[in-house]
């Protein structure tokens, strides 16, 4: 299974936003969307805003592959759904801790209960 190198994790996980394009039903790529990403230990994730309304997001869901670009790296992923509520933990205080500058209201609902079920894992593909 591919991982990421230590250079194309730190300068996914240390750009402030992330432009995720998952596929289509067609297998075409989406228009990119910006989104938040954070890193936990050696996974990088990321959630909707909008929750499961989210139109990249059902597509990531549906599909499992896309691409993204963030700090200069432009890569296939694979997303993969997290349900650990331990590992929820985690991320919740990694959105935290990252994106405090932004605000409460903008970081209180990246960590929701809806987002929070949004959560997905980057693989590089």
């Amino acid at each position: 299974m591919p991982t990421w190198t230590s250079d194309e994790i730190n300068r996914i996980s240390t750009a402030d936003e992330l432009e995720v394009a998952p596929l289509g039903g067609d297998g075409a790529r989406l228009r990119p969307v910006p989104i938040w990403v954070v890193r936990h230990d050696d996974g990088l994730y990321v959630r909707s805003y909008k929750g499961t309304d989210g139109r990249w997001y059902r597509a990531a869901l549906t599909s499992s592959q896309g691409r993204i670009q963030a700090g200069g790296v432009d890569r296939d992923v694979t997303f993969v759904a997290e349900t650990d509520p331990e590992l929820n933990e985690q991320i919740d205080a990694a959105y935290r801790s990252k994106y405090h500058r932004y605000g409460q209201n903008y970081v209180e609902a990246m960590v929701s209960s809806d987002a929070r079920t949004t959560t997905l894992r980057l693989l590089p593909r």
